[in-house]
């Protein structure tokens, strides 16, 4: 196996494990044990779990950043913003991305953490507001109904036969939060 491909190889184990463990319990151990090398190859590669742990939540970030704009591609407005929508909510079908974006923010009280996903958090508002023109309230908007269908989708609510999870479950109807982007409320 190359460097790279070895590379690779550990990407995707240690995603798994910092995605169920998050930063401070994910376990390089077992990552190494996975991969049928040892620790010190592990940090070698990547230099630290820290370094480790960014690397996979910042990428983790860019695929629904990425996802986005592709999805919306040469549309404009509020065209784009469901474009946008039907892509973000594709992606939460990734859980192990999904995952790792939750862990990243559970993190945030380590600087470093915090400092990659606030970049990576305006890296997303610059996507949407960019990729469709829209006003700050309805980009506001957007990404928190997005936060929204995070936790929904981590919490496994399609197997959760209650009454309100049958409500989390519901559809917004277009227009819904049209109130919201006037004048008044930017």
């Amino acid at each position: 196996m190359s460097g790279a491909e070895r590379r690779d190889q550990v990407l995707g184990i240690a995603a798994v494990e910092f995605a169920n463990h998050g930063l401070h319990g994910a376990s390089v151990e077992a990552v190494a044990r996975a991969a049928g090398i040892t620790q010190a190859y592990v940090f070698r590669l990547f230099g630290t779990k820290k370094a480790l742990f960014l690397e996979l939540v910042g990428a983790a970030f860019d695929r629904f950043s990425d996802g986005m704009s592709q999805a919306a591609e040469g549309a404009a407005g509020l065209d784009a913003l469901a474009m946008m929508g039907a892509r973000y909510y594709e992606s939460l079908a990734d859980r192990t991305t999904l995952l790792l974006q939750l862990q990243g923010f559970a993190a945030c009280g380590d600087g470093e953490v915090r400092d990659l996903v606030r970049s990576r958090l305006a890296r997303m508002w610059d996507t949407v507001a960019g990729g469709t023109g829209v006003d700050p309230v309805t980009v506001k908007s957007f990404l928190a109904f997005g936060m929204l269908l995070n936790n929904v989708a981590a919490l496994d609510v399609d197997e959760v036969a209650q009454p309100w999870a049958t409500g989390v479950r519901t559809r917004i109807r277009p227009g819904l939060f049209e109130h919201i982007t006037t004048d008044t409320n930017q």
